[in-house]
């Protein structure tokens, strides 16, 4: 490790001292239901797991550039990106031009894909020799909001300086704060849980929009493509590390307090801090450390300030540590540098000085201190704030009605990760067609369930007769036997009806009405329903978000709970009676991919299942979208038991079709 001293009159580099700071964290655990001591404690542990895995199959640099590829493959699939979208024209378009002193700024837009617009302000110098091609600078914004000028406007001291200095600078708007606003907050606060399903996250558009940023600078005449850097801090330091990690002709990455590990997110509820654009999907559960690994041997300088609650020391102390061993693989210690200011999440003095006097180094070969690093600043606050240049006039849409009627930007969370569409098996098909299915759900949204979700242990049996269970470890589940079933007359099967989230603990009137004189019902309360439910809806979905940020989703727990179940009941009427998964609503397509993935699970019985896991409360699960939807889930069960009560039509209709490829017509009941 290496810290960057900006304030010496000549380049020294210094080991990095960083006493074991303490842990922060963002606020204290939730402690209002029953269900959250159980919930923070399986968050910590499994957190431990990720983030003690980080240099797994790896002794050596053979074997990081061996994994290297996989792991690029794997990134890109987390950002949305893979396989990587076609790079259309960028219809690159200069709105306006503004001349400054010793600096001119071009005001442009480009399509990173067809109407997702990217506005941004070019700075150049204003004087170039005939032929020249500069080193450039794709500088990616904070959240720092401006309303319709977008939060470049906010940074425009950075491009003005890069300009004066001899590099092109292209400054871009963010997804959620640019001239044409979307969000970045769908699962923190709009409940747009789907996003998970989807496999989306702004990052990816925010890495795709840098991307092609890069593109449309070495398309021009005057940048020099061999020396690109990219840079900026808070969703911009995030930014810096999806793109430098994706796109190789980044030469110099400079984020500036951007990432943080797993131990801060989760352990810590740092993620509570967070909007969704810090994220990638991350299936492939990966320690933090990995994705700033895949910027080496690159120049990298890790920038972080001391005070700074949402990317803390304690996180700032692993992660160079992380980053120090891989710099140490290659023998490129001195690519790699640290930047610690004293101060909270802010720009300051010593970090631009560190910033510009960095990418100089690399860029320029110029390793001098930089002295002027204070010119032509924005200050104050918003409203209040001083800019170089008026922030109205460096918009690229003047005026509202100048914006693109095609602009697809506000929409873009339902179209940039492409849905499956996935065809009905013919005759003869069907066992191949459910084998890839599958085969793809198991590594893309349930990779860390294995192949047999062991069977649950009984840990009480209540005096109310409850039966308290371990799925998986730390996890508690409930099983009852339902009043119906006290003494059945002539036991035929086991109905585990799985219960909702805030249902109550009774057996609907439909399963009153589809069940046999024998059949043994026991009532099912996976992880957060019931007894251990937990603290919902409240400090940025705390819980719901650090599932996906270790690789799952609750209700991917909640399938592992039912399975586990089931081997249990299995186990408790030795196989002699068959297990049926029963639910309403979502309990029931729950109760569906826990049977895709548990054998013991011998039918399904549903009770208006919703058609799509776009629909509102349906069950989420990773990516699983970008496999199949409900109505594959629901046929990849033929040939075994199937009723559907009170289910859509077009739901229906694709079921069936896919039950007689399987020749199992008979085995489906839709009523």
């Amino acid at each position: 490790m290496r810290i960057w001293q900006a304030k010496i009159p000549t380049i020294v580099f210094l080991l990095l001292f960083v006493g074991q700071a303490a842990a922060q964290q963002n606020g204290e655990p939730e402690s209002g239901q029953p269900g959250d001591p159980m919930i923070e404690e399986y968050l910590r542990r499994e957190t431990d797991k990720l983030h003690d895995g980080f240099l797994q199959h790896v002794e050596s640099l053979d074997d990081w550039e061996r994994l290297r590829p996989k792991y690029r493959q794997e990134f890109l699939y987390m950002l949305g990106l893979w396989p990587l979208p076609e790079r259309t024209p960028l219809e690159a378009t200069i709105t306006g031009t503004l001349k400054g002193d010793g600096y001119i700024v071009d005001k442009l837009h480009y399509q990173s894909q067809p109407g997702l617009y990217v506005t941004g302000n070019l700075y150049r110098p204003a004087m170039t020799e005939a032929g020249q091609r500069l080193p450039a600078v794709l500088y990616v914004c904070g959240h720092t909001g401006r309303g319709r000028d977008g939060n470049k406007t906010a940074f425009q001291s950075h491009g003005i300086w890069f300009a004066k200095h001899g590099y092109i600078c292209l400054v871009v708007d963010t997804l959620q704060l640019g001239e044409i606003a979307a969000t970045h907050h769908g699962t923190y606060c709009y409940d747009r849980w789907w996003w998970h399903s989807r496999g989306y996250t702004p990052a990816g558009v925010e890495c795709w929009n840098g991307v092609r940023g890069i593109d449309y600078l070495i398309s021009r005449s005057d940048v020099d493509s061999e020396r690109i850097a990219v840079t900026g801090i808070s969703g911009g330091g995030a930014a810096t590390y999806w793109i430098a990690g994706v796109d190789e002709r980044v030469k110099v990455a400079v984020p500036v307090s951007g990432l943080a590990d797993l131990p801060s997110l989760v352990s810590n509820h740092v993620v509570i801090g967070h909007c969704d654009c810090i994220f990638m999907v991350n299936t492939f559960q990966w320690p933090g450390a990995r994705i700033a690994a895949l910027i080496a041997p690159r120049p990298l300088l890790f920038v972080n300030s001391d005070e700074d609650s949402i990317f803390p020391m304690d996180t700032n102390r692993r992660m160079t540590d992380r980053l120090q061993q891989f710099y140490q693989l290659y023998g490129t210690e001195d690519r790699f540098a640290s930047l610690v200011s004293s101060g909270g999440h802010d720009y300051r003095q010593d970090i631009r000085q560190g910033v510009y006097r960095f990418i100089n180094t690399h860029l320029k070969n110029d390793p001098r201190i930089v002295t002027d690093s204070e010119l032509d600043l924005v200050d104050g606050w918003q409203s209040n704030s001083h800019h170089p240049i008026a922030p109205k006039m460096l918009r690229v849409f003047p005026n509202d009605s100048d914006i693109p009627s095609d602009e697809l930007n506000t929409t873009i969370d339902q179209r940039f990760v492409p849905l499956a569409n996935i065809a009905s098996p013919k005759v003869g098909e069907f066992a191949e067609w459910k084998t890839n299915l599958v085969t793809e759900l198991r590594r893309v949204s349930f990779p860390w369930i294995p192949q047999r979700v062991p069977e649950a242990k009984l840990l009480e049996r209540t005096e109310a007769g409850i039966l308290r269970l371990e799925s998986e470890s730390g996890i508690d589940v409930r099983l009852k036997l339902a009043e119906e079933s006290q003494h059945p007359d002539r036991p035929e099967r086991v109905l585990l009806v799985v219960q909702n989230p805030g249902s109550e603990s009774t057996v609907s009137n439909w399963v009153r009405f589809i069940r046999k004189p024998g059949d043994v019902i026991y009532l099912c309360q996976p992880r957060g329903v019931g007894d251990s439910r937990w603290t919902v809806g409240k400090r940025g979905n705390y819980v719901e978000r650090s599932f996906a940020l270790l690789g799952r989703t609750v209700d991917a727990g909640r399938v592992w709970d039912v399975a586990a179940a089931a081997r249990f009941l299995n186990s408790k009427y030795q196989g002699e009676l068959p297990v049926i998964g029963v639910g309403d609503y979502r309990a029931g397509i729950l109760a569906t991919y826990a049977a895709l993935l548990e054998p013991d699970i011998a039918g399904v019985l549903l009770n208006n299942p919703p058609t799509s896991h776009m629909t509102a409360n349906a069950p989420q699960f990773l990516n699983v979208l970008r496999v199949c939807d409900i109505p594959d889930a629901l046929g990849m069960l033929a040939p075994r038991e199937l009723t559907i009560h009170g289910g859509e039509q077009q739901l229906i209709s694709k079921v069936r079709t896919v039950y007689a490829a399987a020749g199992a017509s008979k085995n489906l009941v839709a009523n």
